[in-house]
């Protein structure tokens, strides 16, 4: 009786779990399909937030720009050098022509999410090591910073 017992509860384990492994492995291919499907709908050049279609004039805004660089002195220097030489971050040298108005003001307001979702910020990642925190940059902020970064690539 003891051994049928025994036998009885190993049968209910080994059903349980295979049933459990059924729908882990059809949850995965949904998640994968989700996944793939918001891969495709993922636009690399602009990136994640809200910044969609940035209208950015030929000549640089002397006034933005400087206000950029005092955002720059106080939340950016730290770990970015003008320079293409990596401090923490990547330096910004060439940057805006690397990448996007949008993309770089969504990466600056939002790094988190671009960090899980851009493969471009991946990359960066895995060479910097460090995740990109929050800033907290304003609207106005982004556009200024972004400002300062074409000034800095030689931008008139």
């Amino acid at each position: 009786m003891k051994k049928l017992t025994i036998v009885a509860a190993l049968a209910l384990l080994v059903y349980a779990c295979a049933g459990n492994a059924d729908k882990q492995a059809s949850s995965g291919k949904e998640k994968a399909g989700e996944s793939a499907s918001a891969a495709s709908s993922y636009d690399t050049a602009r990136g994640a937030g809200k910044f969609t279609n940035v209208q950015i004039a030929a000549a640089l805004d002397p006034k933005m720009a400087e206000l950029g660089k005092k955002v720059y002195d106080l939340k950016c220097a730290s770990c970015h050098k003008v320079s293409d030489e990596k401090l923490v971050g990547p330096g910004w040298k060439g940057v805006t022509s690397r990448h996007t108005a949008a993309w770089i003001m969504n990466f600056s307001t939002n790094p988190d999410e671009m960090l899980q979702k851009d493969p471009k910020a991946q990359a960066m990642l895995e060479i910097c090591l460090v995740r990109m925190p929050n800033q907290n940059l304003s609207d106005d902020e982004a556009r200024q910073v972004y400002e300062f970064m074409r000034k800095n690539d030689g931008i008139k």
